[in-house]
């Protein structure tokens, strides 16, 4: 089983996500590991991409990166529920000492 937060559910932090085009308060708990996800619009991906290679000369891809058409919930409950039968969290590293009862839960979700 499986189930995915926010650290705030508000209808603000929803509409400031989508005006921003990013969310990086979004984590899921399969089983006992907690992952963070770093959840971005590509328009800006490609915004902080070009505004870090103009400043900085590089670009360092955010860990647990994961593209949305819109930073909305619907869409990130949807990409997450793929990523989950596409076996993603297999692949990346859970974050330890998180609290998730200071937590919003969003969805739970069973194994598929």
């Amino acid at each position: 089983m499986g189930t995915i937060y926010f650290s705030d559910c508000s209808e603000w932090s929803e509409f400031e996500a989508n005006q921003r085009g990013f969310r990086i308060d979004v984590y899921v708990k399969i089983h006992d590991d907690i992952y963070n996800l770093n959840i971005y619009s590509p328009v800006r991906l490609f915004q902080d991409f070009y505004s870090e290679i103009e400043e900085y000369g590089q670009y360092v891809v955010d860990p647990n990166l994961v593209l949305v058409k819109e930073v909305n919930r619907h869409e990130i409950i949807e990409i997450i529920l793929k990523l989950y039968r596409c076996k993603y969290f297999e692949e990346i590293k859970p974050i330890e000492n998180i609290d998730v009862t200071l937590l919003y839960e969003i969805k739970k979700f069973n194994e598929i």
